[in-house]
């Protein structure tokens, strides 16, 4: 079979992979968040995967992979990113599905940061304009050739700077901006809110975990690369240790393992792995996923101390650990890491790089914070907040045990009415009595 038929299988699928990792984002998000906030977190997966892709397609492609303009923006290839000219064994078609999976997956780090307290139409713009301009840009770059970072050197192999820092960035500054949820920071204290589901949540890791395959095994784009099975095997490690060593942290730290912060390390590897797992060997790679694996615990922290809210931890996960998965490329990279050859240039070209897309991120999710906030109302009243974005904005619970919900939801959604279903449970002394 030529290249180019096994290049654009491979490719497809990975970007498969990718776009079904919006399926952990959905689960994750749902598990950790409250029961009456279900629903909206996995529908607004639905407007990253429907309003981002679009908005990416159309004009962020563009943008990101377009013609260059003084290595800051690309100016070609809006509305028809399949005309890109690749120079590979691969179709255009193919190349533009994996980078819209990208895209998505940068929108939704944004989702998990601002759940249960923001207006349901904000988050359309909110998704919208990240796809549109913010993750493009930025992504111009440091992917694009001619962009300004990739001209200075840096190096981020699958995205922990360009999706997870950029993304979680602007997760910080618009959760920010938003305010925390009610009573999360009550009487100087910081209020735990109890998940809806764990293992919901670890469910959404694995997914995430799966899909991470594709994110970095196929942004090798060629099917026969010999890197590809190293790249894969990086990935795998990078995680296992991630979730190690936060899972052994909490173990002997506080007496018990803390079923969230295992997940999030396992999740912090990945994504500190993202951006080496092609530069780096598999014991670095356990080293940086260790690591990541206590950096996300002692980010959840500093994010609390500082009153940021963030319900799944989406700044410590893809924020802290972007930026550290970037400099680690600085520090372990094989042909000019500091660690490896003694050469700090390439490090410097990762801080700087570093820097420049987490100022981006902060000014650009301000910037877009505030469009959301004059035009439709960043934040949901106080009265849906308690309710439950699920009945606030989508008419519905996410689960159908009625007595679990106040009867001001009963009233607004009535389920037997609605669909002629009955949620009652039988009596099972009732047959045996009548008997």
């Amino acid at each position: 079979m030529e290249a180019i038929h096994l290049n654009t299988i491979w490719v497809v699928l990975a970007a498969a992979m990718v776009l079904f990792m919006e399926g952990g984002f959905s689960l994750l998000e749902a598990g950790l968040v409250r029961t009456k906030n279900a629903v909206n977190v996995t529908m607004k997966i639905f407007v990253d995967l429907t309003i981002g892709a679009l908005a990416f397609w159309a004009i962020g492609f563009g943008l990101m992979f377009g013609s260059d303009a003084g290595g800051l923006i690309g100016t070609t290839l809006f509305f028809a990113p399949q005309q890109i000219e690749l120079g590979l064994d691969l179709p255009a078609a193919a190349y533009v599905l994996f980078q819209l999976g990208f895209a998505v997956a940068c929108i939704s780090i944004v989702s998990g940061a601002v759940a249960e307290r923001m207006n349901f139409k904000a988050y359309v713009i909110v998704a919208g304009l990240i796809a549109l301009l913010l993750y493009p840009v930025s992504g111009h770059w440091a992917w694009n050739g001619d962009g300004w970072l990739a001209q200075l050197g840096m190096k981020d192999f699958a995205g922990s700077a360009v999706i997870h820092l950029l993304g979680g960035s602007a997760a910080f500054v618009i959760a920010w901006i938003l305010g925390p949820r009610q009573g999360r920071y009550k009487d100087g204290s910081v209020n735990v809110f109890a998940p809806s589901n764990i293992p919901l949540a670890s469910a959404g890791v694995f997914v995430l975990w799966f899909g991470w395959f594709g994110f970095n095994a196929g942004s090798t784009l060629n099917a026969g690369d010999g890197m590809l099975s190293s790249i894969a095997l990086n990935t795998m490690l990078g995680a296992a240790a991630g979730g190690a060593s936060a899972m052994l942290f909490t173990m002997f730290r506080f007496g018990k393992t803390d079923p969230s912060m295992v997940m999030n390390g396992a999740l912090s590897g990945l994504v500190a792995i993202t951006a080496g797992c092609a530069f780096v060997n598999q014991w670095q790679s356990i080293v940086i996923g260790l690591a990541a694996g206590l950096i996300v615990i002692w980010a959840t922290l500093f994010i609390d101390r500082l009153k940021v809210d963030d319900p799944v931890g989406a700044v410590a996960v893809h924020g802290f650990n972007g930026a550290f998965g970037t400099i680690a490329v600085g520090l372990f990279d094989a042909q000019g890491g500091l660690f490896t050859t003694g050469d700090g240039s390439l490090l410097a070209a990762q801080a700087i790089g570093a820097l420049a897309i987490i100022a981006w991120g902060f000014a650009g999710g301000a910037a877009i914070a505030y469009i959301a906030k004059v035009t439709v109302g960043l934040r949901a009243t106080a009265e849906e907040e308690e309710e439950g974005l699920d009945m606030a904005y989508h008419g519905i619970p996410a689960y159908n045990e009625l007595d679990r919900f106040s009867e001001t939801t009963k009233a607004l959604y009535d389920f037997e009415a609605t669909t002629g279903v009955s949620v009652k449970q039988p009596d099972p002394f009732a047959a045996k009595a009548s008997g």
